[in-house]
């Protein structure tokens, strides 16, 4: 009976070294799989048969001890180990790995957990498992705020598109030299001496006033004699793209009629150089304007055209290398005086269209209380630029004038920000695209260096753009990257940690369920409560130790080898036994 016994007890050594075997082997056969968790197998003792209970000691005897007989082992628990593996940086954005504690959590047909994190992105650009699961986390609201709590499937929008945003805000920085000349004048143009022909006859004239018809308004010669032909014929289209401190200016185009006058002509030449006519100088004859020959010696019946830019070099007004400037001789009489600094900004209309805002400031004033300075701001893209209107009231490229003072430390005194908008008339955009200057980031110093007056421009608002890249932060943040420089957030990767993580299920494919002894998950983001933190770019190599591995198995061949011996002894023993009666 008790060789038996031993049989039974030899094949249980086998079975739990076989056991063993099994997981070595599995642990040996996972060493290169993504964030697999090695396992380990325990054994314990099985029944044992008490052949004496034994007894106490008493007066005169010393007591006996138990006396049992064990049948064998079994296998205690097969145990996980859930420690970090090695991280291994991959370069792929989607690639995900947890460095500490939690779980991926991914949704199929059921909720599961996991920690491999070679993910991707599906054709709805939704993250998912190689498997297919969707992989879980937080959304955002439309400020961009991640919403805890409700889970949901993470999508990557590549190539969406996002909305425009108006400018509602451009910040000046630089240093406008406080010492430098005020702005007392601007550069005059003059033309040649012209003449009007009444009725077109010659070489009868008299000289033009404002009233004068262009179709009437003729060069002399040298004699002060009218041409044959006018300058200007019924039907013609004048078209002027003058330059404004060196910088071409957006050309404007002007219809001539038979009613057309000089004093219209003037008015174009205005709008088309931006010439704020508001602002006095000391000439007071600032814009354009009709020039008599006593003031310029020329010959009787004669008169110019006279224009007078806004003080400033960065404001001067030139008419070189246009056809019309050579039509009508103009060339510059006088250059500008003033200290003057210019800057260009692209800002955004709600649609999102680039428009080019051109600024200059010029000093106006400086006394016991500091500077002034007058800001020129005129764009070719408001849409009252492109289109001359005769009467003056609206068109041309100008869109604000304003100043803006400083005290005697070259602090800015004046109250930021101030008001400007830009005509978005029958664009579809909203109208006026209105914005503010906001120049509490400049200083007004004396500054004796080359070009010494700077200003820098930063305007707020977008463009639509294109989501073409994202990055996962360490806290789960999903943070994407458009084309046109905007970014934001998009979503969060939710994890999930457990009190007793050994008390998880293995449900194969590197995923996990809860089980009774598990507890419920803690669904939070990385790094909070226990959760560890997120390595993008990155995978979990598996945490299997090969060289304890090979010595496991090693014990366990060893251990199965043994048992084996306990079966194969007692089978000679039972035959030596049955021997014996023969």
């Amino acid at each position: 009976m008790a060789l038996t016994s031993t049989l039974f007890t030899g094949l249980s050594g086998l079975n739990v070294n076989q056991t063993r075997l099994n997981v070595v082997g599995n642990n040996i056969a996972n060493v290169n799989t993504i964030a697999y968790k090695s396992s380990r197998a325990l054994f314990k003792p099985q029944f044992y048969v008490t052949d004496g209970a034994g007894s106490p000691p008493g007066a005169d005897f010393g007591g006996q001890n138990p006396s049992q007989r064990g049948l064998g082992a079994t296998v205690a628990a097969i145990q996980k180990d859930f420690s970090t593996g090695s991280l291994e940086t991959t370069g792929k954005a989607t690639d995900l790995a947890i460095d500490g504690s939690g779980f991926f959590i991914v949704e199929g047909q059921e909720q599961r957990y996991t920690r491999d994190g070679s993910f991707i992105l599906n054709q709805n650009n939704e993250l998912v498992t190689t498997g297919g699961d969707f992989v879980r986390g937080f959304d955002v609201d439309q400020d961009g705020n991640v919403i805890p709590g409700a889970l949901q499937n993470i999508q990557i929008p590549i190539g969406a598109l996002t909305k425009a945003e108006a400018t509602e805000s451009v910040l000046f920085s630089g240093n406008l030299n406080a010492a430098g000349e005020k702005g007392t004048i601007g550069n005059v143009l003059l033309s040649q001496p012209l003449s009007d022909t009444v009725g077109g006859t010659v070489p009868a004239g008299q000289a033009p006033v404002d009233a004068t018809l262009l179709t009437d308004l003729r060069a002399v010669d040298s004699l002060g004699v009218p041409t044959a032909t006018a300058i200007f014929a019924d039907g013609d289209t004048i078209s002027l793209a003058a330059k404004r401190g060196g910088r071409t200016l957006p050309a404007l185009s002007m219809d001539i009629s038979a009613t057309t006058t000089v004093a219209e002509l003037n008015t174009f030449f205005a709008q088309a150089t931006g010439i704020e006519t508001s602002i006095p100088t000391a000439s007071a004859t600032i814009g354009t304007s009709v020039l008599a020959a006593a003031q310029t010696g020329d010959p009787a019946n004669t008169r110019r055209l006279r224009i007078e830019g806004n003080a400033g070099d960065q404001n001067a007004i030139s008419f070189a290398g246009t056809q019309l400037g050579s039509r009508l001789g103009i060339e510059q009489s006088s250059s500008g005086v003033g200290e003057s600094a210019y800057t260009s900004f692209s800002v955004y209309d709600t649609l999102g269209t680039e428009l080019t805002v051109n600024m200059t400031t010029v000093l106006e004033t400086a006394d016991a209380n500091g500077t002034t300075w007058r800001y020129f701001a005129y764009s070719g893209d408001d849409t009252e630029a492109a289109t001359f209107d005769p009467t003056g009231v609206s068109g041309g490229i100008r869109v604000a004038t304003g100043t803006i003072s400083f005290d005697t430390n070259g602090r800015l005194l004046t109250d930021s920000p101030l008001p400007i908008s830009i005509d978005r008339d029958n664009t579809g955009a909203g109208d006026p695209l209105a914005f503010s200057l906001n120049f509490g980031q400049m200083n007004a110093l004396a500054d004796t260096s080359a070009n010494a007056s700077k200003m820098f421009a930063k305007a707020d608002g977008k463009p639509i753009g294109t989501l073409s890249d994202f990055s996962i932060a360490a806290n789960g943040i999903i943070t994407g990257s458009y084309d046109n420089g905007t970014i934001e957030t998009l979503g969060q990767v939710a994890v999930a940690t457990f009190d007793n993580v050994e008390g998880l299920l293995d449900d194969g494919g590197n995923m996990y369920t809860t089980s009774a002894n598990s507890g419920a998950p803690k669904i939070t983001g990385p790094l909070e409560l226990s959760a560890g933190a997120l390595r993008a770019g990155t995978l979990e190599l598996s945490n299997v130790d090969l060289s304890e591995e090979f010595v496991n198995l090693i014990i366990s061949s060893t251990g199965f080898t043994a048992a084996s011996r306990v079966i194969s002894t007692s089978d000679q023993l039972l035959t030596e036994l049955l021997n014996t009666s023969r």
